[in-house]
């Protein structure tokens, strides 16, 4: 059964039926794409039950020859590195599409992009051939360009044009670093599988030169210092369900790479740039909660919050550790939950009141209580309080860094630091205090945003408190990973 085939393709299929539609059968196009990536997620939860724990291999694989001139290959399969990232794809799209019921302008089209986006990012963890990766890679883009410079805020050209050309020209290098491996390969191959096993043959300096131009794609979409600047302004202008996807998945697809096809296939190059990455990566964890404390708008500053997130995955990538690579994998689910319970709490917010302004609002607590609680909780999520799901993962990347890199992880945790203090300030000047009198008016959550938010905090509470089964998914992935470099 080509179950992987018809996780990657039921949004496409979706996709397809709202381009068929009359664009005024608003509910009609709305149904079509929540059951297509209902089907999507439905069918994901179906493999945790099928996925063997015990093995490294990849599971569920199917092959095709595509372009056999060139030896291009339709080659899916997944592994713990992957599996859990198809995941939260599956789940955040759906949620995504909930948050965006109250869509009114061109929902058609809206629709139709978004579930092309979801194909796109399923494909990429999916797609064990380079030139296949590549292809879902791009895919992403189209989508992203016209969600946000459509449906975006006032300034969603410059930030949908930032976001393409930042994207695209990372993309580039990654594309000249695939055809370079493809002709150093002996056969020539573009299956990942056969590339990761040929590095022995491959010389440092290759490995290096050939490192640097896949980082420069992967890294771009992270994002890590200092290719980060396209994110706050992308984030802010996008509509609320794209501001989750894209930091709940998206950002994912940056690390994902650097674990599965940087640190797999080029081990020279990638120990080589090691001490550059761990600089990166406290710069990242630093600078990223320092911005996020200046801001005053609540979007942006969860926006740089993300930046600061994505530095513990590397962090913890850095480690070359079972326990590192487990922090990472972990941190990259737990930000998808988390960042994206709080980019669409901002929404929720920013509907009503039509400002993010955190000294704009106060005593918001007695006002919208439902509201409060789960901002607060999902606040402190982030701030990796223990008992919810951040504090796992960061702790994981921490231990995971400090036998190999100890001063850089000390400094690291001044990012922990900063972020309690900026998510406390915003709970205080929110929701405490007198009530302003401007937002007497003000109602809680509704039956759509509770739908939306209720599997994000489940979760977020029970991988906090019981994060074995996650982990279980990634650990035999994690042991050979981490038997690779010594």
């Amino acid at each position: 059964m080509n179950i992987l085939s018809l996780i990657t393709f039921l949004p496409l299929a979706g996709a397809l039926l709202v381009l068929g539609l009359p664009k005024e059968s608003k509910r009609a196009v709305q149904i079509v794409a929540l059951l297509s990536s209902g089907l999507t997620l439905v069918l994901s939860v179906g493999l945790y039950f099928l996925f063997d724990r015990h093995t490294s291999s990849m599971q569920f694989v199917e092959r095709l020859p595509w372009i056999p001139s060139i030896g291009v290959q339709y080659f899916l399969g997944v592994d713990g590195l992957s599996y859990p990232l198809v995941l939260l794809t599956a789940l955040m799209s759906f949620v995504s599409l909930v948050a965006s019921l109250n869509i009114v302008n061109r929902v058609k089209e809206y629709f139709f992009w978004f579930l092309i986006l979801e194909v796109g990012m399923l494909g990429v963890f999916v797609s064990l051939d380079l030139v296949l990766f590549y292809v879902f890679w791009e895919i992403t883009l189209v989508p992203m360009y016209f969600l946000i410079g459509i449906w975006g805020g006032p300034k969603k050209e410059y930030a949908a044009i930032k976001f393409f050309l930042y994207t695209l020209t990372g993309s580039v290098f990654m594309l000249l670093g695939i055809l370079a491996v493809y002709f150093k390969s002996d056969p020539h191959t573009f299956d990942l599988l056969v590339l990761l096993q040929a590095h022995p043959d491959w010389s440092a300096r290759f490995q290096i030169l050939i490192f640097l131009a896949f980082y420069l794609g992967f890294a771009v979409k992270v994002p890590a210092f200092p290719f980060h600047t396209w994110l706050p302004l992308a984030h802010v202008e996008a509509p609320t369900a794209v501001s989750v996807v894209l930091a709940a998945v998206l950002l994912k697809m940056g690390v994902y790479g650097i674990m599965r096809v940087s640190y797999g296939m080029l081990p020279l190059g990638f120990q080589w740039f090691l001490p550059f990455l761990v600089i990166i990566a406290v710069i990242n964890i630093v600078y990223g909660a320092l911005c996020a404390m200046a801001q005053t708008d609540m979007k942006k500053m969860v926006a740089y919050s993300s930046i600061n997130h994505m530095g513990y995955c590397l962090l913890g990538i850095a480690g070359l550790t079972v326990t590192g690579f487990s922090g990472a994998m972990l941190q990259m689910i737990n930000h998808g939950l988390i960042t994206g319970m709080l980019f669409i709490l901002v929404g929720v917010i920013y509907d009503r009141a039509h400002t993010r302004d955190i000294n704009a609002f106060g005593g918001l607590a007695a006002k919208v209580p439902l509201y409060a609680g789960l901002m607060s909780l999902a606040c402190f999520a982030s701030l990796g309080l223990p008992g919810l799901a951040g504090f796992v993962s960061e702790l994981l990347c921490f231990l995971g860094a400090f036998a190999r890199w100890k001063v850089y992880t000390a400094i690291s945790v001044i990012g922990i630091l900063t972020t309690a203090a900026f998510f406390l300030r915003m709970i205080e000047k929110v929701f405490l205090g007198p009530l302003n009198p401007k937002w007497d008016k003000l109602t809680d959550l509704d039956a759509r945003e509770v739908c939306a938010l209720l599997p994000l905090v489940i979760l977020t509470i029970l991988l906090g408190i019981y994060p074995k089964p996650a982990l279980d998914l990634m650990n035999a992935t994690v042991l050979h990973m981490a038997s690779l470099l010594k």
